[in-house]
């Protein structure tokens, strides 16, 4: 019997996934537990693995095709057995197939050029551009962008009198943007195009679509400059195709950079006190039956009870306002394979240090692995990002918008100070704060810092409070 794999819904807040990496053909033996396919979210990567015996006998998506979550990809059966009913795409095609004479005739008009068909394929358009003008589009090139989901309003047209044709909507779909296809619908109806994508590889959501596009008509007459090509310098390379999760980071920080104003406050505090607790705790972990607890989780620990009297940097920033939580949500950053990850760590200043080294383990395992859900990676309040273990003395973390406040976290060095009229060496690590200074001032994050400081200080007594 014939059994279709569906896109997983991969968290609540995941509208589609994009397929990274094929495993299995048409017509490969799969056993249950082989891997099928590879995907994406906008914040983390997964296997699908078969769930059935059998031969893999169609298959519905190619590579980085955007498929809506519980969308059929691919059918698992017996040889011979029809999989028709189980194709997302049949009912589309069937549409196509009705279209008529006319539909027929303007599409082969894509490869004649017949100018007496062009301006039965001039399009109105539904921007912010007089309602008079209208677009030259050939049905061929519509219909590929209705599939794709991109604007072909965007597209640079190359076809005769400026019309834009099936090989303009592909290059669109190279550089965007392209629209999920939950938010398609509502993209087209909206009356407008200019929305800032913040899904994978710049991908507009359904959550896009409830901010203000900005006030920008677009150039569809534009050319892009091309560059250089290396080879001509006789220059040698490797090409490496940025992963979804790369492409994610890299809009992610520069926006960062380009929309707040971000400020980094160093400071120092002495480690004496964390190191010889941790020394204590690594003696009688078994005997307790604890955690292996780091100095990391001693610092997030500190962190989350600090920040409850320092509601300015526990908080979201939304231009008019700030959300000042009442507990801590703590993002804590893990360097993965696949990219920077900061799953968050719920009600930390309600959890003992013992539960928040136990979650952290957990979490950061589950993004090493790929198979973190993606609702652990958002509502964080505040972000901590360690370096120390690869002997940053001092670094500029950047902020996690809207949040307000990142703080890094950097190696242990040995610094002097006078007792008794001599000097001795103390332990002192480091800690760089970067805040968003539209939120807060350069006064009330310094004392954040002093506080903290204090907490780690006095560790024991924090513990004790």
């Amino acid at each position: 019997m014939a059994t279709p794999v569906i896109m997983p819904r991969q968290g609540q807040s995941v509208e589609s996934c994009i397929i990274s990496k094929w495993h299995e053909k048409i017509g490969d033996v799969v056993k249950t537990g082989d891997l099928l396919f590879s995907y994406e979210t906008d914040k983390a990567a997964f296997d699908e693995e078969a769930q059935v015996d059998g031969i893999l006998l169609d298959i519905f998506f190619k590579e980085d095709d955007d498929v809506p979550v519980l969308t059929n990809v691919c059918v698992i059966g017996e040889a011979g057995e029809d999989t028709k009913q189980y194709n997302p795409h049949l009912n589309n095609e069937n549409k196509e197939k009705d279209t008529g004479k006319q539909e027929e005739a303007l599409n082969s008009s894509e490869n004649t050029g017949e100018a007496k068909l062009e301006e039965k394929t001039e399009i109105p358009s539904t921007g912010p551009e007089n309602e008079s003008q209208r677009i030259k589009i050939s049905p061929r090139a519509r219909n590929y962008a209705e599939k794709s989901f991109v604007d072909y309003r965007l597209a640079v047209p190359s076809g005769p009198d400026g019309r834009i044709i099936e090989r303009d909507v592909v290059a669109l779909r190279e550089k965007g943007p392209v629209i999920t296809p939950a938010a398609w619908d509502e993209y087209k109806n909206s009356g407008s195009f200019d929305y800032r994508g913040t899904g994978m590889g710049g991908r507009i959501t359904l959550g896009d679509m409830e901010r203000k596009p900005a006030s920008r008509e677009p150039d569809i007459h534009k050319e892009e400059a091309k560059p250089e090509a290396a080879a001509a310098n006789n220059l040698e390379f490797e090409e490496v195709k940025l992963s979804g999760i790369r492409r994610v980071i890299a809009k992610a920080m520069h926006d960062s950079l380009s929309n707040t104003a971000q400020l980094t406050l160093n400071t120092s505090f002495d480690a004496s006190a964390i190191l010889e607790y941790r020394s204590q705790l690594k003696k009688l972990k078994d005997s307790l039956g604890i955690e292996n607890i780091t100095l990391n989780d001693i610092i997030v620990f500190a962190v989350s009870r600090t920040l409850v009297k320092h509601k300015y940097l526990n908080a979201h920033y939304k231009e008019d306002k700030l959300l000042l939580f009442t507990n801590v949500h703590l993002g804590v950053a893990v360097d993965t394979e696949r990219g920077l990850m900061v799953p968050t760590v719920y009600d930390a200043n309600l959890k003992s240090l013992n539960n928040i080294s136990s979650e952290i383990k957990l979490l950061v395992e589950k993004c090493k692995q790929g198979t973190i859900n993606p609702d652990l990676l958002k509502g964080g309040t505040f972000t901590v990002t360690n370096l120390g273990s690869l002997g940053i003395e001092s670094f500029t973390p950047i902020l996690n918008p809207p949040q307000t406040g990142i703080l890094g976290v950097n190696t242990i060095t040995y610094k002097t100070r006078e007792i008794d009229g001599s000097f001795k060496y103390y332990p002192s690590m480091g800690l760089s704060l970067t805040f968003d200074h539209r939120a807060l001032d350069g006064a009330v994050a310094a004392r954040f810092l002093q506080d903290l400081k204090s907490n780690l200080e006095n560790f024991t007594v924090l513990l004790a409070k």
